[in-house]
């Protein structure tokens, strides 16, 4: 069984028939020269991991017909990352170890120093790349940028908020969260330059939020992303 995986939206099943996009065939059959007859795996983020055969190899149109199950379908802890964009390529590294970590949904939020763009479509991409090569059967919802004052206003009342609070001498993350209980939770990133004034007294005043500190040094934001989601899975999520 070959190891390449591919994301498909078509929902699975046995006998299935697959029609490939012209980026995805070109993949298959112009990258990784897959002929008819090879096997491969396939998901689509609801129904698990599923061996396919390739039924024409084509880099334009190519064809898959989906056989069997191989793997059921695991949906991570109910977390989400809320982070304001920051330059293209970390943005896009930022998003491929949020998929590769476990998180179930991404959110864009736009701040007072906010500077970056957030490409929905690019970043999209990276995820399912991501997951295609980290073998989940997940692919984490993009949300669309919103700002955060918005973003807070309608706060679902049962998420957890973790915020990752440089400020002010807030308990170390994994002594903040040995007090908590799993369940929704949300993590909240700074941008670069970090929050004004006026939002970090609004992020104080959500009922929702736990103020964490992630270390005596200031982080990146695609650092303080990757070391927030570790220390949230080890004492809550899924690595326990």
């Amino acid at each position: 069984m070959a190891k390449t995986r591919l994301y498909v939206q078509t929902p699975l099943k046995a006998g299935q028939v697959l029609a490939l996009d012209a980026g995805q065939s070109n993949y298959l059959f112009g990258v990784m020269r897959l002929k008819p007859g090879d096997g491969l795996l396939v998901f689509d983020g609801v129904n698990g991991e599923w061996r396919a055969e390739v039924a024409r190899a084509n880099k334009r149109n190519g064809l898959l017909v989906c056989q069997a199950p191989v793997s059921p379908q695991i949906t991570p802890p109910d977390l989400w990352l809320l982070f304001a964009p920051i330059k293209k390529a970390r943005s896009a590294y930022l998003v491929e170890k949020a998929v590769e970590m476990g998180v179930r949904e991404v959110h864009p939020v736009l701040t007072r120093y906010t500077s970056e763009r957030f490409n929905g479509v690019r970043m999209q991409a990276h995820a399912i790349e991501a997951a295609e090569q980290c073998g989940t059967t997940f692919v984490p919802t993009l949300q669309e940028p919103l700002k955060l004052d918005e973003r807070l206003k309608h706060w679902p009342a049962r998420r957890k908020l973790m915020f990752c609070d440089e400020r002010r001498a807030a308990l170390p993350v994994a002594k903040a969260l040995a007090a908590e209980a799993g369940g929704e939770w949300a993590i909240l990133i700074g941008p670069q330059g970090g929050f004004a004034p006026d939002e970090v007294d609004m992020l104080r005043g959500q009922p929702q939020t736990v103020s964490v500190s992630l270390g005596p040094r200031i982080l990146r934001a695609d650092t303080a992303a990757v070391a927030a989601i570790a220390a949230w899975q080890i004492a809550l999520g899924d690595w326990k």
